[in-house]
């Protein structure tokens, strides 16, 4: 039974899971069918030839059964060889997070970090592989979550094809809410999930993966094999005439297909500004209302979660806690180096719809104010209205 004394929030307004689309609801309901069944195995081909379509890939994706932190450690068992030096490239918890992985299998790590309010200069990646052409592998995080800010990743998978180098890109909280894809930046693994921008439930990976980054994993051999870390056991695996590695995760895949039918049919370019459009009315009426967003500039703020700053004196779980508390709006913390010196507001999914904008700047602001530092909120309301209206 649930603590009684804890409330259900009425808007979860937090960077992931997010709630997801009724849709996808009504798709988890589905029947759950045996995994060897030839409805399901057609199926699940159907599945994965949606993904790759929205994903805009040439070469069928991998869905693995678990939730994208599975995706992105197969990625570094799986690509990198204990010969291979890699530049891990960290301006935020999660990129300097994959360092961590990547470092279990690599020969040396070396990495680019910069401060966690900024993003990575694309020319500092040039440099950086001129100096040591030994590098093998390149990772970056897209949309580093816990900084609420954006990576500029077409400009860098340039560089790194250029340099004929392997890059691995975290997309776990951007794909489906910008225009960013695996071929188009370049990447030979890109890792995101259906549980942040495209509405869905947590509990699997999408990876799409290059041509040459199968050949490098299958010239690997330390890549994993009969493991839950494995992209090689489920590379042919969407095939409906091959095995399952192990029994997929049958209701989640039911939730993808709705999630990935609802992307297609509202399209691509709406989803994005729908998701662009709710972060900069929430990112008007913050300014407005005097805060100061996490960022060090507007242009490398996320379009799927604003990070603000938490004003001088005031505690950010006290915050939290007051706008769930008073107002029944979930808001997420920072993380790491980050941890109690922002708040997160998410716009992904289903909550990137501008009107929660507006109850994201009255519940932070009416929360702040009873915590004693005072806001003009009807300023704050006034001006995400006006960007609102703007579109």
């Amino acid at each position: 039974m649930p603590d009684p004394t804890i409330r259900e929030p009425a808007f979860t307004l937090t960077s992931g899971p997010v709630d997801a689309y009724p849709a996808v609801l009504r798709g988890l309901s589905r029947t759950i069918h045996y995994d060897f069944d030839p409805f399901f195995q057609a199926f699940y081909e159907q599945v994965t030839d949606k993904a790759r379509t929205a994903m805009r890939l040439s070469t069928p994706p991998v869905i693995l059964h678990g939730e994208p932190v599975l995706g992105l450690e197969a990625a570094a068992a799986s690509l990198i060889a204990r010969e291979d030096v890699v530049l891990n490239l960290a301006s935020g918890v999660y990129g300097k997070g994959f360092g961590f992985w990547a470092k279990r299998y690599c020969a040396e790590l070396v990495e680019i970090e910069v401060p966690y309010n900024e993003a990575i200069d694309p020319d500092a990646v040039a440099r950086m592989l001129q100096a040591r052409p030994e590098i093998r592998i390149v990772s970056v995080c897209h949309h580093d979550t816990p900084s609420g800010t954006i990576n500029p990743v077409e400009a860098i998978g340039r560089i790194v094809r250029e340099h004929g180098t392997w890059l691995i890109v975290d997309a776990v909280s951007s794909f489906g809410g910008m225009d960013v894809h695996p071929e188009a930046c370049c990447a030979d693994i890109f890792v995101t999930g259906p549980n942040k921008c495209l509405g869905g439930a947590p509990g699997l990976s999408l990876l799409g993966v290059s041509d040459r980054a199968w050949a490098k994993m299958k010239a690997n051999p330390d890549a994993p094999r009969a493991s839950m870390l494995s992209l090689l056991d489920w590379e042919h695996a969407w095939k409906r005439d091959q095995p399952f590695p192990f029994t997929p995760s049958v209701a989640e895949v039911n939730g993808l297909d709705a999630a990935l039918d609802q992307y297609l049919a509202e399209g691509p370019e709406a989803v994005w500004a729908r998701h662009a459009l709710t972060a900069r009315a929430c990112r008007a009426g913050l300014q407005a209302m005097g805060l100061a967003l996490w960022p060090a500039r507007e242009a490398i703020a996320s379009p799927t979660t604003t990070a603000v700053r938490v004003p001088d004196g005031v505690a950010d779980e006290a915050l939290r806690r007051t706008a769930r508390e008073r107002y029944g709006v979930a808001f997420s913390s920072g993380r790491g180096e980050t941890l109690g010196k922002l708040v997160r507001i998410g716009h992904m999914g289903p909550t990137a719809q501008p009107l929660y904008a507006v109850v994201a700047i009255s519940a932070l602001g009416g929360a702040l104010g009873t915590l004693g530092h005072a806001v003009d909120i009807g300023r704050g309301v006034a001006a995400a209205m006006e960007a609102i209206d703007a579109g």
